[in-house]
């Protein structure tokens, strides 16, 4: 799963990604680092490595952005980051620790699950899920949970183990999915709740021709994650500084921003879920969204 955009340019104390491996720590907030919520994903990190740091950890004085996130993910100096659950349990199991998932406010969120709105253009002549054979299909990115997996598993009951869509868009983010339905580009698209939120919020324009039609099942949110080469000596000081940083008052309008409500310890047997939910469209016959 692709960031939402490139990013914003570094600033403040914002560290960009070099590529190479240093022995500096390096923290990520690629999944929902929009600019409209970039300062707040600032300000969270900045509350979490200052308590690191208080701890006794050399903490990244700011979040490394403009990477390839399959890369950072990968980092085996990462501290803090965030990965889609699909990544997780198909590329990063073993090489990453989970630190927490999050608890988001917004519609669609429960607990620490999410799910992913379907959506279409409200100019459509298609109404019903079923009517959608044969339409253009637009996914963020074919190694998502939301926009890829959830999707298919939504769609495998009606495929009848067949191909559904008359075409497959990749377009590399679910901000540029949602702007493919709202401006005609494609048909139905499936967007992470919490994408879906804050575009809803900051980018009316793409969401105002656009209606819900259908959701997908749940599965765990997208969980933060840190390398497992640092696990055993940090993961319990990072955590400690996580929750403390979604308790702290101060951080009460940046959390807003993000829709942070809180985050809770899952274990991996708990992303086994975001598995159940592929082989239960492979076993339908619907091995590819398609």
């Amino acid at each position: 799963m692709r960031p939402p955009h490139p990013g914003p340019p570094p600033q403040g104390g914002r560290e960009k990604w070099r590529g190479a491996m240093t022995d500096a720590l390096v923290a990520s907030l690629g999944m929902y680092d929009f600019p409209w919520t970039a300062a707040a994903n600032d300000a969270l990190w900045a509350a979490v490595a200052e308590r690191l740091r208080a701890a006794g950890v050399d903490a990244p004085h700011g979040l490394s952005r403009g990477g390839d996130l399959r890369e950072i993910w990968r980092n085996p100096k990462l501290i803090f980051g965030q990965t889609c659950g699909y990544p997780y349990i198909k590329q990063l199991r073993g090489a990453v620790a989970l630190i927490a998932t999050p608890i988001y406010a917004f519609a669609g969120c429960q607990g620490s699950s999410h799910r992913s709105v379907i959506v279409a253009n409200i100019r459509r002549t298609r109404r019903a899920l079923v009517d959608f054979a044969g339409a253009r299909a637009a996914i963020n990115g074919r190694d998502s949970n939301s926009g890829m997996n959830l999707f298919r598993a939504t769609i495998a009951p009606i495929a009848q183990g067949r191909a559904f869509f008359g075409q497959v868009m990749v377009t590399g983010s679910h901000e540029a999915s949602l702007a493919a339905v709202s401006g005609g580009e494609a048909d139905i698209a499936a967007i992470d709740c919490v994408s879906f939120a804050l575009l809803q919020h900051w980018r009316p324009e793409l969401t105002q021709n656009v209606e819900t039609i259908a959701h997908s099942p749940r599965s765990p949110a997208l969980p933060f994650i840190m390398s497992a080469d640092l696990a055993k000596a940090h993961l319990g000081a990072v955590r400690a500084a996580l929750f403390a940083a979604l308790e702290d008052p101060a951080l009460k309008a940046p959390r807003a921003t993000l829709g942070l409500a809180g985050a809770e310890i899952l274990s991996d047997a708990d992303y086994d879920r975001v598995a159940r939910i592929e082989q239960d469209a492979i076993a339908a016959g619907y091995p590819t969204l398609a």
